[in-house]
């Protein structure tokens, strides 16, 4: 099925310039007028389904339709403040390297700041300030660079020089066209992959794998008989371990840990493809999961060509895993959540591994009490790394010179 995409552009007749119409966003101009929020997208939709098949509305026709719209509904009130307020005037546009232009966004400018590690309420006292020293007037095209250096120049005059060049240094990052590739591990239960789409929202980064699922995929590639370590879950690999007795498989934390690794090298075969693949494309991606353990994290780094970022994801309370592991029944069945309940320990001492080996490794911990907290170490964790890796290419070509 073809989707159907709005051509319809709304001209300023005072401005002589045109923007998309877009349905959000007359939905909250009327919501801001006091409309109820069902009701100011009912209208919107009314709208929309009014001008259906044109091509071109003057922003006059469309503001007459709106308060037609409103007026129909019994709205008289909220048409009068429509009709007062002006709410639907063009957003102010932004133009990209491409010459795509796009609507200025407080929020978007307030995730890119967030991106490196500025905290909430500054990211938002600066989004306002720029947004108050945007250029007025015909005469000035505002363009993403534009932007980026009026934020910069912000920054250093509201949070210092620190945070306004390490700002720099990630937007110098985004326009080198390396791929970032974060490689998220963690025991099962820590909020591995909800981590890695808060991640992947935050970063704009479209090309998310877990290695859960290549796992799956190559369970049906790979027969039961010849790789039995695949075919079973992380804390319980070394049942199928020809090598061990039964007394060592289930009594020995060593050799649950040594089932876990045999399983996460044969998984590592199919992070190899991904990551590769991702590496040739020069896009930037996600990989998360209980196999991407420290010394597979380190190997990765030692050898991509794009800007590894490892983290361990850890809960360091065993009530507070645990609580993880119970709600986890919501989302998946029960009987899988009472399993992880009954090998808790095993889960455990796979997390207390894990945390060994970063500390061997040198790999970042992300653990914190709050989703907020969790989120901002992150951020600083990406931050710092970006800010090494500069540093690092400056060496290098000074260098060569």
């Amino acid at each position: 099925m073809a989707l159907k995409i709005s051509k319809l552009q709304v001209k300023d007749e005072r401005e002589d310039s045109c923007v998309p119409f877009l349905r959000g966003i007359l939905t909250r101009s009327l919501s801001r007028i006091g409309v109820p929020f069902d009701k100011a997208y009912r209208i919107a939709t009314k709208v929309r389904e009014a001008v259906d098949g044109k091509d071109l509305i003057t922003r006059t026709e469309l503001r007459k339709l709106v308060v037609s719209q409103l007026e129909s509904a019994e709205l008289l009130e909220e048409a009068q403040r429509y009709q007062d307020a002006a709410l639907i005037d063009p957003p102010t546009l932004v133009y990209d390297s491409d010459n795509a232009a796009r609507p200025f966004s407080k929020g978007v400018l307030v995730q890119s700041l967030e991106i490196c590690a500025i905290e909430r309420d500054a990211a938002y006292r600066i989004a306002a300030h720029v947004e108050q020293h945007l250029p007025n007037g015909s005469d000035t095209r505002l363009t993403t660079r534009l932007i980026e250096d009026l934020t910069a120049r912000e920054i250093e005059k509201l949070e210092g020089m620190d945070l306004a060049n390490r700002y720099r240094t990630w937007l110098a990052f985004t326009r080198s066209g390396r791929p970032l590739i974060l490689l998220i591990g963690g025991t099962t239960g820590v909020g591995k992959s909800t981590f890695a789409a808060e991640l992947s929202h935050r970063l704009n980064i479209v090309r998310s794998q877990s290695t859960d699922m290549l796992r799956e995929v190559m369970r049906l590639m790979v027969p039961k008989d010849l790789v039995p370590t695949l075919h079973t879950s992380s804390f319980e690999a070394q049942h199928v371990m020809p090598h061990l007795n039964a007394g060592q498989a289930n009594n020995s934390s060593s050799s649950m840990i040594s089932g876990y690794l045999t399983q996460s090298e044969h998984v590592k075969l199919g992070m190899d493809g991904v990551l590769k693949r991702a590496e040739n494309e020069q896009v930037s991606m996600i990989l998360e999961g209980v196999h991407i353990h420290p010394d597979i994290q380190n190997r990765i780094e030692k050898s991509s060509s794009g800007l590894v970022i490892p983290m361990l994801l850890s809960v360091l309370k065993k009530k507070r895993l645990k609580k993880y592991l119970v709600g986890r029944g919501q989302q998946v069945s029960s009987r899988r959540s009472e399993r992880y309940l009954k090998n808790f320990d095993r889960i455990w001492d796979l997390q207390s591994f894990l945390l060994s080996e970063a500390d061997t490794y040198n790999i970042p911990i992300i653990e914190g009490n709050t989703d907020e907290s969790v989120r901002m170490l992150a951020m600083q964790t990406i931050a710092e790394y970006v800010i090494r890796d500069s540093a690092e290419t400056s060496r290098a070509e000074s260098i060569e010179i």
